[in-house]
């Protein structure tokens, strides 16, 4: 397994880390903490530029990746978007942009890929349900047939960005097993509504469907077979969202280092005395064991393993743990001034904790693997 970055996912890094400084500050995060949007509409077009939303889409439909392992070079964004806390739809949208891309049709493609590539529109995924469970049997939304299309009726929950959402890859429940839709956000009978969230940079919302009428042509690959699509499509977020969380603690550990070494107590830096050293530590080799784990599950997602699904649980199961535990930690390493408004590393614990309850909990995904291996 290499770990190394390619020269092109290098470049990448680069790219993206100096538009993050130029266009996403902590201050920028800070403003837009209270903006009904929740990220910057503008940054995000510009974003899509880079590569950020086209990465998976073919070239003739706008799209284009620069190297020979897209899901890589996503990974590679996803971390530095963790590291400057950035708001957006980065991760629903190039999910949207993966199923159309493998599993849609030419007309959706063509239809719908351009638009999502550009930046000009935004997709986010309709997955879970009210209850908070991550997997295909909790999956109720009820499907029925009706002339010439379907009727959906039931609610999603945890949807990033669905206000600002143009097209809603919706997971349903059909007479023969599980079907998607590609549904126009401005569908009569759809309702949005922002709910709470602990991560104040990004905005989830619940969307109910209330008797939606969709066209046969809506249906994202076939009718009754979307199981083992929604997997697939389960197993990048969970990539880029594991990459996400590696970057959010990064940065963390990073600001920590600065601040215990230009903390002075009894005459000398904190960072200086050894029970903290140990601390700092065993965070550092948490922080690697999360970073070659995210690693080994983006490879194997992206070669299509048969061990991905296993391996993408074993990820999300140990970053979502030792993520928060090591920006606790952190906390407890800036003292008073860590538990304050004024400091930012709250904003960065409450990414990793919204982190490592979406797309199933660490727990959840210990069950997961347990039925994965059949233990």
């Amino acid at each position: 397994m290499d770990f190394e970055l390619t020269e092109e996912q290098e470049l990448i890094q680069e790219m993206t880390r100096r538009f993050l400084e130029e266009r996403c500050t902590m201050g920028k995060v800070r403003e837009l903490l209270d903006d009904p949007t929740g990220f910057d509409r503008d940054g995000w077009r510009e974003a899509a530029e880079l590569g950020w939303t086209g990465i998976l889409v073919p070239e003739k439909y706008g799209g284009g990746g620069i190297g020979e392992t897209p899901i890589g070079d996503l990974v590679v964004i996803a971390e530095e978007l963790g590291r400057a806390l950035q708001p957006g739809p980065f991760l629903p949208t190039n999910v949207v942009t993966y199923a159309i891309a493998e599993f849609g049709s030419e007309e959706q493609a063509e239809k719908i890929l351009p638009g999502l590539a550009s930046g000009e529109q935004i997709g986010t995924w309709c997955f879970a349900e009210p209850g908070g469970r991550w997997d295909t049997e909790a999956i109720q939304l009820e499907t029925r047939p009706q002339g010439y299309g379907f009727v959906l009726q039931g609610t999603k929950s945890f949807v990033q960005d669905a206000h600002v959402a143009d097209h809603l890859l919706v997971a349903a429940r059909t007479a023969g097993g599980l079907t998607q839709f590609l549904v126009p956000a401005g569908t009569a009978g759809i309702t949005v509504k922002l709910m709470g969230s602990v991560d104040l940079g990004r905005r989830l919302a619940e969307v109910t469907f209330e008797n939606v009428q969709v066209s046969s042509s809506s249906v994202l690959g076939e009718v009754d077979g979307a199981a083992d699509t929604i997997e697939r499509q389960l197993q990048l977020a969970l990539v880029l969202q594991c990459a996400e969380t590696v970057g959010v603690t990064e940065r963390t550990l990073e600001f920590t280092l600065e601040y215990a070494n230009a903390r002075i107590a009894f005459g000398r830096p904190i960072g200086s005395y050894q029970a903290l050293k140990h601390r700092f530590a065993d965070m550092k080799m948490w922080l690697e064991a999360s970073a070659g784990t995210a690693t080994g599950a983006a490879q194997s997602v992206q070669a299509g393993a048969p061990d991905a699904a296993q391996l993408v649980s074993v990820a999300k199961a140990y970053i979502g743990d030792a993520s928060v535990a090591i920006i606790q930690d952190c906390i407890q390493m800036h003292g008073g001034i860590g538990q304050t408004w004024e400091n930012d590393i709250h904003l960065y614990l409450r990414r990793a904790t919204l982190n490592a309850a979406l797309f199933g909990s660490p727990a959840e995904h210990r069950e997961r693997l347990c039925t994965l291996l059949d233990v």
